[in-house]
């Protein structure tokens, strides 16, 4: 199995994000929560293979007492690096003495929400018509997502974080 590092994007991994962000999202923008992302912007982490490799990125921010993973893509999923890239955004999170990470998807997206379920994040609200309103600002956005579902809501999942203490491991 390919080791997997993680460390914080620099320039020169620039090119092979934006690859990964146009596969994924169409470019560098993600809409989300209302607001329009410039992934660009937002710090990053990525996720190399021990040939140096990109496997994979994640794009946060520190906001609303917590760390939101704004996007997570792995270049070929389930290999490791989505998991990894999580793990390093909670140490993020808790480094920045955040209480939560968290992060939003689609309705559509039942591989995410078997993920980010099966890592200890919770559904914490359904924002009814979110992707519908998203549309506004980036028409590119589908009518129709994974599996044939039509695509419409967004939920929010968090995990609570508690600061590690001796003799205690992280929450997770």
């Amino acid at each position: 199995m390919t080791a997997i590092q993680i460390r914080p994007a620099e320039p020169s991994d620039q090119p092979d994000v934006a690859v990964l962000h146009h596969r994924e999202w169409g470019g560098p923008y993600v809409v989300v929560h209302d607001t329009q992302y410039d992934l660009r912007e937002l710090p990053t982490l990525v996720a190399v293979d021990d040939a140096g490799e990109l496997a994979g990125a994640l794009v946060y921010r520190l906001a609303d007492d917590g760390l939101e993973v704004v996007s997570l893509v792995a270049v070929d999923p389930g290999l490791g690096a989505g998991n990894a890239l999580l793990t390093a955004a909670e140490g993020a999170a808790l480094d920045a003495g955040a209480g939560r990470l968290w992060l939003v998807t689609t309705n559509d997206n039942l591989t995410a929400l078997r993920f980010y379920q099966r890592r200890g994040l919770r559904i914490v609200a359904v924002d009814v018509g979110a992707v519908d309103r998203a549309r506004a600002i980036k028409p590119a956005i589908p009518y129709v997502g994974e599996d044939d579902i039509p695509l419409h809501d967004e939920l929010v999942l968090e995990r609570r974080l508690a600061p590690t203490q001796p003799g205690r491991p992280a929450a997770g």
